[in-house]
């Protein structure tokens, strides 16, 4: 599988990645990449943006709020926070996943970590979730995006985060704080840029370097996901 990297190493907002998402996956139809940003919360298609986000608390905080086009939970992301792309030919759900989680648990177990994944497309060490994962599909084929958390922002997390209860129920927990753990609070001692580099080594064999001309074609895409309306969703 091909690395996509970009022609700089500056942090753009996580609406561009997204949309570079969709447009490796119309270009190539497979790739893989690993991405960090500013605080921000990601929303499911479908949930309730004022119900799932505490939106004066992003506010106050300067936190962005973006939808993506995939379904599952609410995410809170920083530069902590390794957010993960997989892009695939392969179509459905259940194969791309299983493949999916199969390479990552592989190479955190490679890392010495007790990696394991769930019913819920999560990976879990040490019974804590560290990896969140969400799937979309293409004409050209499927993208799985997740998140490993590395060394984020918890505090900030649990706050901007406000899920039902019935949600956090169905995990027998109280709170987002007591499901959720940080890499480095379970004793892995990488910091995250060591981490990026060992998850690309082991998915990646070759890579591909985007063009200025293809960036511009992906803020083209990113538009969608900037437009208020979308974000606001159906509430």
């Amino acid at each position: 599988m091909e690395l996509i990297s970009l022609p700089d190493a500056g942090i753009r907002p996580l609406s561009f990645y997204l949309a570079m998402e969709e447009y490796v996956a119309a270009a190539y139809g497979c790739g893989f990449f690993v991405w960090r940003v500013k605080p921000t919360v990601i929303i499911g298609r479908n949930q309730n943006l004022e119900t799932e986000v505490n939106l004066p608390y992003c506010r106050e905080h300067g936190i962005d709020v973006v939808r993506r086009k995939s379904g599952g939970g609410c995410v809170f992301a920083d530069e902590g926070n390794l957010m993960l792309s997989y892009i695939t030919p392969q179509n459905g759900v259940a194969a791309v996943f299983a493949e999916y989680l199969e390479k990552l648990s592989g190479a955190l177990r490679s890392l010495g970590l007790d990696a394991v994944t769930t019913s819920h497309n999560d990976i879990m060490v040490g019974g804590y979730k560290v990896s969140g994962n969400a799937f979309f599909s293409l004409p050209a084929g499927s993208i799985v995006h997740g998140t490993l958390l590395h060394s984020v922002n918890i505090d900030m997390l649990s706050a901007a985060i406000t899920p039902g209860e019935s949600k956090l129920a169905r995990h027998g927990v109280q709170s987002v704080r007591q499901r959720v753990a940080n890499l480095v609070d379970l004793g892995f001692r990488k910091d995250a840029g060591e981490l990026a580099t060992a998850l690309t080594s082991y998915f990646c064999d070759s890579e591909r370097v985007l063009t200025s001309h293809e960036l511009d074609c992906i803020k083209l895409v990113e538009k969608s996901y900037r437009d208020p309306a979308y974000i606001l969703g159906k509430a």
